[in-house]
């Protein structure tokens, strides 16, 4: 990966759905250049998706936990048994393996406690995986950047 490539990735970071000729001239390739580089990043798994942020506010009421879950043991086993529950519960935008006195760290998000506590039942108290969990409910988010600095 070049400084070429990087700055496309920076490009569509910011904006994926740029055409492909504005892609082309704000990096400086050729359309045909840029489009060949496009698929590479793609086909190689550098870009994994491309999707469109939606403003959650926007949507309705929400809140966004942040669950800090602690395993009974360090088992195999359990943590891919946890992984597969915290993986099907679509409440669950993120889910962080983490070392420290806590085990996963999960960005939650639900319409109402009603629906938190039916994703507590679901995923946290379903099996016997998790010794405990701290919730943090988030009263604003400050930042939310889904940019990864590339230094270009």
């Amino acid at each position: 990966m070049d400084r070429l490539d990087l700055r496309i990735l920076d490009q569509l970071q910011n904006d994926a759905s740029l055409t492909n000729q504005d892609l082309a001239a704000r990096v400086g390739l050729s359309p045909s250049a840029c489009l060949k580089r496009v698929r590479r990043l793609k086909e190689s798994g550098v870009i994994q998706r491309e999707v469109a942020l939606v403003a959650a506010d926007a949507l309705g009421a929400s809140l966004h936990m942040v669950v800090e879950v602690t395993m009974v043991r360090d088992d195999k086993p359990l943590y891919r048994d946890f992984i597969r529950r915290v993986e099907a519960a679509p409440e669950v935008t993120q889910c962080y393996q983490v070392t420290g006195e806590v085990d996963f760290v999960l960005i939650v998000n639900v319409a109402d406690m009603q629906s938190y506590d039916r994703f507590c039942d679901s995923v946290l108290y379903a099996g016997d995986a998790v010794h405990k969990f701290r919730t943090l409910i988030s009263r604003k988010r400050n930042k939310f950047e889904t940019r990864l600095p590339l230094g270009v």
